[in-house]
């Protein structure tokens, strides 16, 4: 295994019924022997899209380890794949509920958990609804040498939780969503801007349009950290593979060399938030 280069998977594919979980292992399978170290899933993989309506349901969501994530984890121990997934994780004690992502080694272990910090409340959206928003992100992990960090869907959109990661060690960040085809030139753009901003490998899979109901749908794509698009993709499992070389050299260049200034930023996101 190359420590410069780490070769992902973008599984554009969800699994919301039980039975799927067989069609899950098979997509796992591919990308194992296409010679993928991670597969990466779209956001609320194993669950029918539940913001569709303003109703939450009690079976969306799930304890910490609940049949979702242990099915997660199941598949990656058996395909041998590092995966990034998630779930609604439920609080046992509060019984608050969250979009959380998870990041799981190819043991199944957890290795990351992170809850969504922006959620929409709007028409085929209503995220509000359904779970509340994290409040912290996550230190990157390491996958194959490669520094991994998450956002999920709408956190991409403030770009500061791009540059943090970065800034905390985050070479590649994994932004898993589920997003309608009509807002895909925009989306194509904000992730451009993040990886381009971060200096990082941005890597974003969506949800298809079918099975997964309402208007979800449009591609998956990576884009490199000086901003190109390396890949744009609706199949279901499609591989890229990243390398180091690429990030030395944007982070050499403009803006990558600029300072990143933490404590006046810092200074400033206190003000506002009244400190």
């Amino acid at each position: 295994m190359n420590p410069r280069l780490l070769t992902l998977a973008l599984i554009t594919d969800v699994f919301p019924e039980p039975e799927d979980n067989e069609r899950l292992l098979a997509r796992l399978r591919d990308a194992r022997a296409r010679g993928a170290q991670l597969a990466v899933l779209p956001e609320l993989p194993l669950n029918r899209w539940a913001p569709a309506t303003r109703t939450p349901s009690g079976a969306d969501a799930e304890p910490p380890a609940g049949p979702r994530a242990s099915a997660l984890a199941a598949a990656a121990r058996t395909a041998g794949l590092a995966v990034l997934g998630g779930t609604i994780a439920r609080d046992p004690s509060s019984g608050r509920r969250h979009n959380t992502a998870l990041l799981l080694d190819p043991t199944g272990k957890e290795r990351l958990r992170y809850r969504k910090i922006h959620l929409p409340d709007e028409e085929g959206y209503w995220e509000a609804h359904h779970y509340e928003p994290g409040d912290r992100l996550h230190a990157p992990v390491d996958v194959g040498g490669f520094g991994i960090g998450v956002q999920v869907c709408s956190d991409a959109n403030r770009p500061q939780g791009c540059n943090a990661l970065a800034a905390m060690g985050a070479e590649v960040i994994l932004v898993p969503r589920a997003t309608p085809a009509e807002s895909y030139p925009r989306w194509r753009l904000v992730l451009r801007a993040d990886a381009v901003t971060s200096c990082a490998y941005v890597v974003s899979v969506n949800r298809p349009g079918a099975p997964s109901g309402g208007i979800i749908g449009g591609p998956s794509m990576v884009a490199g950290p000086s901003g190109d698009v390396l890949l744009e993709t609706t199949d279901p499992v499609a591989v890229v593979t990243l390398e180091k070389a690429a990030l030395e050299h944007a982070r050499r260049q403009y803006p990558g060399y600029l300072d990143v200034r933490a404590d006046v930023y810092g200074r400033a996101w206190r003000d506002v938030a009244g400190g």
